[in-house]
């Protein structure tokens, strides 16, 4: 028996009513039910992070999220960081530094990349950190290669166009 149920989710500033099966993860509602494109489906397993969206401004992997978990959620992809006519700041250095080959990762990595940095402005830690007490103030760890590289390591890249995009992301980090 299937049971679907209907839910509304603001994606990329807009207000969208979709009716999914309750089974469905948001990636899928918003790829096959509302058409929205830009979060890719790579290893539906959130192992590879092309289906990295913004999930009320914090990066998530919209393959293990079911949709109707999120009713009434604002969901970010990196379409949606475009303000106006205006590309991201992410986007264009993305383009700058050369961030993509194939581009199919493109979109998660943009909006983990800027969900991360968020994140790391926050303060916390992570493995590689050094100075565990610099964010306990609130103020932002130093986002060294090494830190943007493990802040960074759910989102692969088969073209391994890392150093690249490692690039793109310190030159926004700045």
């Amino acid at each position: 028996m299937v049971h679907e149920t209907t839910l509304t989710l603001t994606v990329d500033g807009v207000s969208r009513t979709v009716t999914v099966d309750t089974r469905t993860t948001l990636l899928d509602a918003l790829r096959d039910r509302l058409g929205v494109t830009s979060p890719k489906k790579g290893c539906d397993h959130g192992q590879c992070g092309a289906c990295t969206v913004l999930l009320d401004g914090r990066r998530t992997l919209s393959c293990l999220k079911l949709a109707v978990t999120e009713n009434g959620a604002d969901v970010t992809t990196s379409a949606g960081l475009r303000v106006g006519d205006e590309m991201h700041p992410m986007h264009r250095a993305f383009i700058e530094h050369d961030g993509l080959q194939c581009g199919y990762c493109t979109p998660g990595q943009i909006c983990s990349a800027v969900g991360m940095l968020d994140e790391a402005r926050a303060g916390p830690p992570s493995h590689v950190t050094e100075d565990l007490e610099a964010g306990a103030d609130g103020t932002a760890a130093e986002l060294t290669d090494d830190e943007i590289r493990e802040r960074m390591s759910g989102n692969l890249c088969r073209c391994g166009a890392y150093p690249h995009i490692l690039a793109a992301i310190s030159e926004v980090a700045r």
